[in-house]
């Protein structure tokens, strides 16, 4: 057996049961080759992958590809141990339904009830909110790598988690009126699972998923300093070069679940015939969830609903330091595959869709696609240049910029857009844009509107640059800016080293590493203060200091 590549008949013993020679068995063996060739580029010189499959229930292959621990030289193991990202989510939204199912909450309860820490938005807040990425809260992680600590540059507690959201003065947006992915809300969760149930959020979800369902190499990443037997050490990869990038935070439930390829596939199996839950259980979390208004969307509880090829997928991916996973599941077909890497450079979806095309052969449509269909129109000289430009967002105030694209139009930095008339276009994921003279409308694939207008690009000549220059604070991100001019262009110094260049977008805009940055001013013209603006993280504020006169 190569060192690198620990293969079905040893992983089988682990996984349930030494596998007899089934017709499931036989056609998993005849794809296992093909299996190993997506995984390739993973060898006894670098970190790798695992992959397990399962078919009606059963599990049917599991390998490991590359190493574990390059130090040691410890080969990945179909059962070795990794971190899954964001396939955690539907662990945690589990867990909440398992606390609906006992009666002791509800999903429509306001968030407040259970942690008053959070200030009061106004509007409800809900944990079904939270748990479909539609609160409006703002993502914890960002707010923090805004203020200089990005994640596993600190050791997180979900202490530190409320502390940052206590001091969000605002939403993204009022709840349940749009999506946006947010860590913050599944972090809340466990707090509110450990706070109803009277112990640890690892400790319950030990006893009601994890023993149930004979997960045994599974836990939570709690304590980060606990030694895991079998952890998979995850790494970096600069073209070749590999370095250690571990995820030292104790903050979990929107990450942090520490699982096998084998353990992941025996709780898929779990939606087809409940042992955690019932039906009913398994229906509610696999539910789209919806807007206020009733529109529907992909995410449901910790799941992402949606079609594959023809086909139905339940999923989510997920990425932790250099940690990278995929859990899918094809309820239709009763496949579902799960791939977990201890690299960054781990394509984990791209290898997951691969091998399950293998096994779902012919139920797939290699020219099915999720998007809706459109009517080819070809676009006049005149009609692109009336749409080519800047555009601002009105409500976050991130620029958008149609740029030419031979004889059609596209996203500056993206794909080409269809066009279906002179001012209508469909992008590749489905979103769609509409313009009405200065006015442009990006419109997601639920219905929700994001609102844009022309704007002039800037024309900022050095001396302008002077207005902006003093110092900006923020109480919510905890951190204060410097911003200053050098080298005819202004940037922003956060202590002790940090320089962040800022490039004009439009009069009072600026494109920099730290996201999309506003500078406000009042009636009188005087800046005033900025703003910032991530996709995780919308307008959050910073005041400008004045300067104190000297006798």
């Amino acid at each position: 057996m190569s060192k690198h590549l620990w293969s079905i008949g040893a992983a089988m013993a682990i996984a349930g049961g030494i596998i007899t020679a089934t017709p499931v068995a036989k056609q998993s063996a005849s794809l296992e080759p093909r299996v190993d060739q997506v995984f390739a580029r993973w060898t006894q010189a670098t970190p790798g992958c695992a992959v397990g499959v399962s078919v009606d229930g059963k599990n049917v292959l599991a390998k490991g590809y590359g190493m574990a621990d390059l130090e040691h030289e410890t080969p990945n193991r179909a059962d070795t141990i990794f971190e899954a990202g964001s396939v955690s989510k539907q662990f945690t939204a589990a867990a909440v339904l398992l606390l609906v199912k006992d009666g002791k909450l509800s999903l429509d309860d306001p968030v407040r009830k259970y942690v008053p820490e959070l200030p009061d938005y106004g509007a409800p807040l809900t944990i079904r909110h939270m748990l479909n990425h539609s609160s409006g809260l703002r993502d914890w992680g960002s707010v923090a790598g805004i203020g200089g600590w990005p994640r596993t540059t600190r050791v997180y507690t979900h202490a530190h988690v409320l502390d940052i959201l206590s001091r969000q003065k605002s939403l993204n947006f009022p709840s349940g009126t749009r999506y946006s992915y947010s860590n913050s809300g599944y972090n809340l969760a466990v707090i509110i699972v450990s706070r109803v149930s009277g112990e640890s959020f690892a400790d319950f979800s030990r006893k009601r998923i994890f023993e149930p369902l004979n997960m045994t190499r599974t836990s939570w990443r709690d304590d980060f300093t606990r030694v895991v037997k079998g952890r998979a050490i995850a790494y970096s990869d600069a073209g070749g070069a590999f370095r250690m990038n571990m995820p030292f935070e104790n903050v979990h439930g929107n990450g942090g679940l520490l699982t096998t390829v084998g353990d992941l596939l025996r709780w898929t199996a779990n939606f087809a015939r409940p042992v955690v839950g019932d039906a009913a259980f398994v229906k509610e979390q696999k539910e789209p969830g919806r807007f206020n208004d009733g529109r529907a969307h992909g995410y449901a509880l910790g799941l992402m609903i949606g079609p594959y090829k023809g086909v139905r997928q339940v999923g989510h991916s997920g990425s932790t330091a250099g940690y990278r996973a995929h859990l899918v599941e094809f309820p239709d077909q009763k496949v579902a595959v799960g791939v977990l890497c201890n690299v960054s450079s781990g394509a984990a979806t791209q290898y997951a869709q691969t091998v399950a095309d293998l096994y779902l052969g012919s139920a797939i449509k290699t020219d099915a696609n999720s998007g809706a269909s459109v009517n080819r129109y070809t676009l006049k000289t005149e009609e692109i240049e009336a749409v080519v430009g800047l555009y601002r967002n009105t409500e976050t105030g991130e620029p958008l910029t149609l740029v030419r694209d031979g004889g059609g139009v596209r996203l500056e930095g993206g794909a080409a857009l269809q066009a279906e008339s002179g001012s209508r276009f469909t992008a590749s994921n489905g979103r769609r844009i509409e313009i009405d003279g200065n006015r442009l409308k990006l419109i997601d694939v639920y219905g929700s509107v994001e609102p844009h207008e022309r704007v002039a690009p800037a024309d900022m000549k050095p001396r302008l640059l002077a207005d902006y220059v003093g110092d900006y604070v923020s109480s919510e991100a905890e951190v204060t800016f410097t911003a200053a001019v050098e080298n005819d262009a202004l940037v922003l110094k956060r202590r002790p080293d940090t320089t962040i260049r800022l490039t004009p977008a439009y009069a009072d805009g600026f494109r920099g590493g730290i996201g999309f940055v506003r500078f406000q001013r009042n009636a009188s013209g005087q800046v005033t203060g900025l703003s910032i603006s991530q996709d995780r993280v919308w307008d959050i504020r910073f005041t400008r200091i004045e300067k104190k006169g000297t006798d």
